[in-house]
């Protein structure tokens, strides 16, 4: 990473579009930045600026590692990863929620009905802390893709999961049983990074808050 060149993460996908939207707004570079591009570097001599573009579950990573400055993704993957990296600013936009959900014929039963269930999930971590914090063992089953289909195959009695809109849980027919956090995009970054390179970065972290309560 040269010194004089500030590198940020950023999150292909859903977020990646507002976030260029963001950018624009914090007046740094965004030209010829296609969403839809293979380039995983995009690099701006004149502002000192390099992008890198990460799946947002990497994003974390190449913060925690010193191979970006700044990365911007979900809150739900740095609480999932426990990286140890700065969480700097929270960007308000693209919100969803971690909840549990049952099949639908479920959905009257108390959180306590689920002692010692099996759980299917993306988030181990996020499911594991929370059903602990209640006072209740379970058994984590991960997924990597549909955790929908978990209990509609009889693998697990309910799910972890993150949703926006809750559609894709009513067409699966699962309820929400209890939401247990909120999720929106952040800023993190470096430890290091922030400490030496703190005149770079503190003002790019102080307009971003300012645009964000701006409602931009």
């Amino acid at each position: 990473m040269q010194q004089d060149c500030l590198t940020i993460a950023l999150s292909k996908g859903t977020l990646l579009k507002p976030t260029v939207k963001l950018l624009q707004k914090v007046a740094l570079p965004v030209e010829g930045m296609d969403p839809d591009s293979r380039n995983m570097v995009f690099s701006y001599e004149e502002a000192a600026i390099k992008y890198i573009m990460c799946r947002p579950t990497d994003v974390p990573t190449y913060v925690e590692q010193g191979a970006a400055d700044l990365g911007i993704v979900g809150k739900d993957v740095i609480v999932e990863q426990a990286r140890d990296v700065f969480e700097m600013v929270d960007l308000k936009y693209g919100y969803c929620r971690f909840v549990v959900a049952v099949p639908a014929e479920m959905k009257g039963i108390s959180l306590k009905d689920l002692n010692y269930k099996r759980v299917a999930t993306k988030f181990p971590a996020v499911a594991e802390r929370f059903f602990r914090s209640q006072g209740l063992q379970v058994e984590i089953i991960k997924l990597h893709g549909n955790v929908e289909l978990a209990p509609i195959m009889g693998i697990s009695d309910t799910i972890v999961d993150i949703v926006s809109t809750g559609q894709t849980l009513r067409e699966n027919n699962l309820a929400e049983l209890v939401k247990i956090m909120d999720s929106t995009t952040r800023l993190i970054a470096n430890r290091v990074s922030y400490r030496t390179r703190y005149e770079r970065i503190q003002p790019l972290i102080e307009t971003m808050q300012k645009i964000v309560k701006e409602g931009y």
